[in-house]
């Protein structure tokens, strides 16, 4: 009996309560990080589609000296309250990554890549800094189009940071590829972000200001939608030679791995095609917006997750010089 309640079976077992608490902990921390920054797209959308831009019209406060919407205020409960609730998420994320920084000194000093999983955790922190004076920037300036641009266009690196930094923590496996399937990969890379840039243009050029009185970039709606389908289209052709090259050049176990998670995002791009056409001849309905921009954060998650996963040949003869 003396034994089963010695003071050093004690502390084993403090010791092992205490890793169990940090490793749920970390597993709310590092996937919520993920979560929250691909959240912050879509409630941000919310604010733009409902008309709630500057439903807390100062900043950092939301009205006058309150920091939280008031009553009978004059943008009206609904608006603010949308705005704010935006707002919180962003501060959801600066929690999140405070403790995730904690938790890489904490748990993975020992780690061979403890340097890259402390950037990637302080990226996420200064991400948040970055966003929190864009915002106030954006509401200063009474929605701007090329400040709300680049407020949607800083949660895209953040969205890979917190990503990697989750797939580094979990060690997540990657798979080799050859020269011509890297190759392909970067183009659909690039590609996809040049999707994602030139969309910001669309959003900034159509009629979802996030207020009415908004400033709009002056490219032509038929134009820049016109251009951006083009690069859509552009981007599924570039999905289908990747697939190609997977089929044709790795062996079955890449094919029925890597291959796979690239035909699934072959068909995230083809929704996200079909809305963007249905909502453009439909003239931009609230819902199909919304849906599109649910979408595009699918669409980034997807195509960073191939990226990483993959074990670049031009990464390995890097290595070798």
């Amino acid at each position: 009996m003396s034994q089963i309640w010695s003071p050093s079976r004690l502390t084993r077992l403090t010791r092992l309560t205490r890793l169990t608490r940090l490793t749920r902990l970390s597993s709310i921390v590092f996937n919520g990080l993920l979560f929250f920054q691909s959240a912050l797209i879509v409630t941000g959308g919310a604010v733009r589609l409902t008309g709630s831009g500057l439903g807390c019209p100062t900043w950092p406060q939301c009205t006058g000296d309150s920091i939280k919407p008031i009553a009978h205020q004059a943008q009206g409960q609904l608006h603010a309250w949308i705005e704010f609730g935006n707002r919180l998420v962003a501060w959801i994320i600066f929690i999140l990554a405070i403790l995730a920084i904690f938790i890489v000194i904490k748990k993975f000093r020992e780690r061979r890549d403890f340097k890259r999983l402390r950037a990637l955790a302080v990226l996420q922190l200064l991400g948040f800094v970055g966003q929190v004076v864009l915002g106030g920037i954006t509401v200063l300036t009474k929605l701007n189009p090329i400040t709300v641009s680049a407020h949607f266009l800083l949660t895209i690196p953040l969205i890979a940071g917190a990503l990697s930094l989750r797939n580094r923590i979990y060690q997540k496996s990657t798979t080799s590829i050859s020269k011509k399937t890297t190759s392909a990969l970067n183009v659909v890379l690039l590609l996809t972000i040049l999707v994602l840039f030139v969309g910001t243009l669309v959003t900034g050029t159509g009629p979802h200001a996030g207020d009415i009185q908004a400033k709009r970039y002056h490219f032509g709606e038929r134009n820049i939608s016109f251009i951006h389908g083009g690069i859509v289209l552009i981007l599924i052709a570039a999905i289908l030679y990747l697939l190609i090259m997977i089929r044709t050049n790795e062996p079955k176990e890449v094919t029925n791995s890597f291959g796979q998670r690239a035909l699934i995002f072959l068909f995230i791009a083809l929704a996200q095609g079909a809305i963007g056409y249905i909502q453009y001849l439909t003239k931009l309905p609230e819902v199909l917006v919304a849906a599109h921009l649910v979408g595009a954060t699918l669409i980034w998650v997807s195509a960073w997750g191939l990226y990483i996963n993959a074990d670049k040949a031009d990464k390995k003869e890097f290595r070798k010089i």
